[in-house]
């Protein structure tokens, strides 16, 4: 091989940076440093939580590599050109990674995007996926351009399984086999100075935010419609749940089920339902 890749890893958790490390330095690369988005945009307050996430990083970061904590695009371009990286790897980043930042590099930037793309580009592909009943998911390997997530694929594999209780902890142990697998073909064709496959516009489409009306249950929906709503909005994070009106009464569904269990039966569009866990509307959801 020629000389090693000099490659900064963008991403936002120590085991998500401990994979993409690993996965790096087996093919002979040299990760120079991490950089961690603190704020959901540039140049906002830090993100609350992100001290924590902050110290994580930290105490397993390798003693010889730098953490970037850019506070705005044109910081994180400066640091990343100090560093005469060769390649950036993301692997899930709050802001875009814009051409001012990609140009500080020799090669670009490659992306990990948990969908087969072109389906689920954007920022939420997994709660769309989750939403939609999906019975799995994908995970591809693209090198960046302009758009997002539009860049031409260098791997790409699906069939991970989404099981009907969807957790950040499972997806993960289910994810990062995968991903080895493909950033370490991705790295050997950009090596090798492989273009990437163009993506099949036809096939596309956008993930987006969730908007607000997925916080209200509409009853004339399907029942596995409002199943997959409470099940997204349970792997956002503990005690969220959509709000339903059920005899005259809002409350927040935790939990249901499409066969009969012990709680509160509720007719569908086109079946019942049954909410075997729930809260006073009235209760914020956690954090």
């Amino acid at each position: 091989m020629d000389a090693p890749l000099r490659i900064v890893l963008v991403s936002f958790s120590a085991d998500r940076f401990a994979a993409l490390h690993e996965t790096c330095a087996r093919g002979g690369h040299a990760p120079v440093a991490y950089a961690y988005s603190r704020s959901l945009k540039p140049g906002t307050p830090t993100d609350p939580g992100s001290a924590k996430v902050v110290a994580e990083i930290t105490d397993a970061l390798p003693p010889d590599m730098d953490l970037i904590l850019p506070g705005s695009a044109q910081g994180l371009a400066k640091s990343i050109a100090g560093h005469r990286a060769d390649l950036l790897v993301v692997y899930g980043f709050s802001w875009k990674i814009t051409a001012a930042v990609r140009k500080m590099t020799r090669l670009g930037a490659l992306n990990i995007h948990p969908s087969l793309l072109p389906r689920y580009r954007g920022p939420a592909p997994l709660l769309h996926a989750i939403r939609n009943g999906d019975p799995d998911f994908g995970l591809t390997v693209h090198w960046m351009d302009e758009g997002f997530d539009t860049g031409p694929v260098l791997a790409s594999q699906g069939g991970i399984p989404l099981a009907e209780e969807v957790t950040a902890a499972g997806l993960w142990q289910l994810t990062r086999p995968v991903l080895t697998r493909l950033l370490a073909t991705a790295l050997d064709r950009v090596v090798a100075g492989h273009p990437g496959e163009p993506q099949q516009e036809a096939r596309a489409s956008y993930a987006g935010p969730l908007g607000p009306d997925f916080g209200e249950v509409d009853w004339s929906d399907t029942a596995a419609a409002i199943h997959n709503q409470v099940r997204t909005h349970r792997f956002m994070g503990p005690g969220r749940g959509p709000v339903a009106e059920v005899d005259g009464v809002r409350i927040r569904l935790l939990r249901t089920s499409l066969t009969p269990a012990e709680g509160l039966r509720v007719r569908c569009a086109d079946a019942p339902i049954w909410i075997t866990e729930s809260v006073p509307a009235t209760e914020p959801a956690a954090p």
